[in-house]
């Protein structure tokens, strides 16, 4: 209750505008934060949970989680990745699936606040591997709005599921636009067949 109600503070003197508060998940999803162009990514994504009542939990690098930050960031909903052995996360959150529990698990597909050319897989593999779907959480500048899009199933199509990804973030700008990475998957070239 304290959460909701910091998160009401928040939103009431916030020059963002809070949509999307009918696309609250039922089920366990994975929470894509698109485009990540800015700290303040962060800020919102725990204050449109907090708003709308979302379980969430985060991944970040397991440094983040070193010394008195520790306690903080999973109490904030943190996940530390291990990257030297990434393919604990899946089998973490199938674990959490099977137990019933409603939550989001927020992913930053872009990557480390924009500069790259390709979004990293992670997010379209476990959706793949836990049969989560993706709701599309997203930050707008140009019209000051951030919230939750729609929720939707991955198909294995990879270049198909991307199309319906990139056609929904096609007109959002982050906080900072410049550092926007367009929605595309290294999967999608020709040359690859296969997720890595």
């Amino acid at each position: 209750m304290i959460t909701r109600s910091i998160a009401r503070l928040f939103w009431a003197l916030s020059r963002w505008t809070l949509v999307g508060h009918d696309a609250v998940p039922t089920r366990p999803t994975i929470l894509i934060g698109a485009p990540h162009t800015s700290n303040w990514d962060f800020v919102l994504m725990l204050a449109i949970a907090w708003r709308l009542g979302i379980d969430v939990h985060w991944l970040g690098k397991k440094s983040l989680f070193r010394g008195w930050r520790g306690p903080i960031m999973r109490r904030l909903g943190g996940v530390p990745v291990d990257r030297e052995n990434p393919g604990r996360v899946v089998s973490d959150v199938v674990g959490q699936v099977h137990a019933g529990e409603v939550f989001g698990l927020v992913i930053t597909p872009d990557g480390t606040r924009g500069g790259n050319d390709f979004w990293k897989s992670g997010f379209y593999r476990i959706a793949t591997e836990t049969g989560m779907p993706l709701t599309l959480g997203f930050v707008d500048r140009t019209t000051m709005t951030t919230g939750l899009g729609p929720t939707i199933e991955v198909t294995g199509d990879v270049r198909a599921d991307m199309d319906r990804i990139r056609a929904f973030y096609a007109d959002k700008a982050g906080v900072r636009p410049a550092r926007r990475t367009e929605p595309r998957l290294r999967e999608e070239q020709p040359t690859d067949t296969a997720l890595g």
